[in-house]
């Protein structure tokens, strides 16, 4: 039976983002979307705590999905970039997401 799948998006007007497997992507969209809840993060923070929560039990390459599901939260205006140097980002939609 094949896994169900769900096509990404990309904030960048023209480019195509990934299909990637629902569950893993439901995993760490909650996972972000808890993260940066209430906070505002780089992006190397980001990653490096999205790293540390799903590494024991997330099968696959963390990094890379958390890459595809930031831009694609991005393009769905659930999280943006605030402009500061360096760029951090924060939790700015209504989402709803389980806390852990």
């Amino acid at each position: 039976m094949a896994t169900e799948q769900i096509q990404t998006l990309h904030p960048t007007a023209g480019k195509t983002n990934k299909r990637i497997s629902l569950e893993k992507y439901n995993i760490i969209r909650e996972n972000i979307l808890a993260i940066l809840h209430d906070k505002e993060l780089t992006h190397t923070e980001l990653m490096e705590i999205l790293y540390d929560r799903v590494k024991d039990t997330f099968d696959g390459g963390v990094q890379w999905y958390g890459e595809t599901v930031k831009l694609d939260l991005e393009a769905r205006k659930i999280i943006e970039r605030n402009g500061t140097k360096p760029e951090k980002y924060r939790f700015i939609g209504t989402e709803s997401f389980h806390q852990k």
